[in-house]
């Protein structure tokens, strides 16, 4: 495959200098690795995970750091700064992601975090990023069905509560009662389809979906008792803060995993504590 802007691939080393060494760059010749980059002991010939943007120079270089979004992704970025070319971003990489004016669907102020999709621009060869998300989402239909897993990003919360992009591809909606904790915009979290509605839109959870949660928390709540001397102090009367905490999963879904344990004969219940029999 040819080498590429914008995203982490693995190049092979054929130079090797005291400020760094070239990478084969293919289509775009010597590509340089900055020194403090290379990998301990790597020598010519290797071939090493690397991303590939544009310095300051307008030069390609190599990194071996990892941005929070390559081209082709959304991610939900913080804005660092902003002048006369645009809005900046952290994207952590050492030069900040723009978008330019033009591709900003509201106007961006310092400090603020949006959803962003990051593409190369084609006059520059740069990647760049745009605030303008919605023509890009839900282009096709959703090929999910309920309990499906889903990575989520966490978008504007609502009356609701969050829009979430999913996947890459689609919008989602993630209501309140099934996130059962605080969520930051810009947060990546793995969900599962609650369901598809006739609209085509996308309801999701934070946690299982069906009687299947419950099933699946019961040996954790076992295995977290083994591991703390037989007892334990959350119960059915602690915050869903602290329940979510440990077990990620609603204060509602716990305590039927309680109640399957009591019947089972598994546990003790009372007001200060949970104990294993």
């Amino acid at each position: 495959m040819p080498v590429s802007i914008g995203k982490k691939q693995h190049l092979a080393i054929i130079k090797e200098k005291e400020f760094g060494c070239y990478l084969d760059g293919e289509n775009f010749g010597e590509i340089l690795l900055p020194k403090r980059y290379v990998p301990k002991n790597a020598k010519i010939g290797d071939k090493v995970n690397v991303f590939i943007y544009l310095d300051s120079e307008d030069k390609l270089i190599a990194t071996t750091e990892t941005p929070l979004a390559q081209v082709g992704e959304f991610a939900g970025l913080k804005c660092v700064a902003v002048n006369a070319i645009g809005a900046f971003f952290d994207w952590g990489l050492t030069k900040d992601l723009l978008v330019p004016f033009s591709q900003q669907k509201t106007e961006v102020e310092e400090g603020q975090t949006h959803l962003l999709f990051v593409y190369l621009d084609q006059n520059t060869n740069r990647p760049v990023a745009t605030t303008k998300v919605d023509p890009l989402l839900n282009r096709e239909v959703a090929p999910y069905k309920t309990g499906d897993k889903v990575n989520a990003i966490v978008g504007d919360k609502t009356d609701i509560g969050f829009k979430c992009i999913l996947d890459n591809r689609f919008w989602g909606v993630l209501f309140f009662e099934d996130a059962f904790r605080q969520l930051r915009k810009g947060e990546k979290v793995q969900a599962f389809v609650k369901r598809v509605r006739d609209d085509g839109k996308i309801d999701i959870s934070l946690q299982e979906v069906g009687y299947k949660k419950v099933t699946n928390i019961l040996d954790d709540i076992l295995a977290y008792l083994e591991q703390n001397g037989g007892s334990m102090t959350l119960t059915d009367k602690s915050s869903p803060e602290a329940i979510y905490a440990v077990f990620k999963v609603s204060k509602a879904t716990f305590k039927k995993a309680l109640g399957a344990l009591y019947k089972e004969k598994k546990v003790l219940l009372s007001k200060e504590k949970v104990t294993k029999i």
